[in-house]
Parts: C-alpha cells; sequence; structure tokens
C-alpha cells in the first residue's frame, strides 16, 4: 500500500494542510510502531499500524479547522467518520476502522447522544490492538505544535475533561503500551 498515494488523491502536495497531515501522521506512526516493537508480546500487526496511523486523520480536510488550514463544512470532530467513509470506499476497510475510531480514547455511542455530537449513532471505540495503539499514540501529538511530544500527565489532564472512562482508558494503555 502506499499510502502518499492514497492521501494525495485527497490533498494537494507540499500545502501548507498537506504539510501538517504528513507531520502528524508521521509522528504517531512512529510512536505506535516504536511500542508495537517494544511489546512482541502483542503480536501487534506493525505494516498495519504503519499504514492505518499514516491514513488515520485522511478526513481534516473535510472539516472546518482554520488553525490547521481546513475550510471544510464539518465539525471536526467529524473527520474521523468521514475518514473511514473515504478509506471505504477506496477498498480500505480495516484502516477505515482507525479512521473512525481514533478520536480522544474512542467515542462510545452512549456519549455521542448525550454530548450530543454530530456523528453516526454507532460505537466509535478502538477494538484491535492495532486501533488501539494509533489511537493512543495519536494522544500524544497535535497538529497545531507539530513535532511536540505531550507528557503523559499533560494528556491525562487534557483527557480527563471527557470524564472518568477516558482517564481509565487512558491509564490502561499507559500501563499496556508504555
Amino acid at each position: 500500500m502506499n499510502t502518499i498515494a492514497i492521501i494525495e488523491k485527497c490533498y494537494k502536495k507540499d500545502t501548507e494542510l498537506y504539510n501538517i497531515l504528513i507531520s502528524h501522521s508521521t509522528d504517531v506512526m512512529n510512536k505506535a510502531v516504536s511500542m508495537a516493537e517494544n511489546h512482541a508480546e502483542l503480536n501487534i500487526d506493525i505494516d498495519f499500524v504503519k499504514e492505518a496511523a499514516m491514513l488515520h486523520d485522511i478526513g481534516i480536510f473535510l472539516t472546518h479547522a482554520p488553525s490547521i488550514k481546513c475550510y471544510g463544512m464539518h465539525d471536526y470532530i467529524c473527520h474521523g467518520y468521514l475518514g473511514r467513509e473515504i478509506l471505504d470506499k477506496l477498498g480500505y476497510p480495516k484502516h477505515a476502522l482507525v479512521c473512525e475510531r481514533h478520536t480522544g480514547t474512542g467515542l462510545t455511542l452512549q456519549q455521542i447522544i448525550s454530548e450530543n455530537l454530530p456523528l453516526p449513532h454507532r460505537e466509535m471505540v478502538p477494538v484491535s490492538m492495532e486501533e488501539q495503539i494509533i489511537c493512543f499514540a495519536d494522544c500524544f501529538y497535535s497538529k497545531t505544535r507539530l513535532g511536540e511530544e505531550k507528557s503523559v500527565d499533560k494528556i491525562r489532564k487534557s483527557i480527563s475533561k471527557h470524564g472518568r472512562k477516558s482517564v481509565e482508558q487512558f491509564d490502561k494503555w499507559c500501563e499496556m503500551f508504555l
């Protein structure tokens, strides 16, 4: 799979948004691969992690997030399911699930409904080990401070605004992957 060629179906090469996406995705990929390599006992498919980590944010261009040069029509939180739609159409259903399930520590149907999020009403929580490690690695990097890895404490504090279960899931991943 040529992930760059797939990205270039949606993004014009060497634009600010393209460079933001590639930089962020590369950081997430490197973190996820490093953790996977350090935990051979988990039997994580590293090739899949490399591909899916590079593609996990492919839907951001369809959202409105001017700080990262996205001028689409959808709320930023929609980028996961929009990315899923893109990759499903291209014939990559497993990679598509990573897109949909990587937001925060995942979004439950209950959260989507109770917070009235503009998302399809379904579970969007990472299931496979590969989905989980990419979701976890993504927590360490933003698209506004490229190349800067956040500390575990900073992530935990940020995630705490989404409730106790999000923090518990993050802490579980810390034990599993760090």
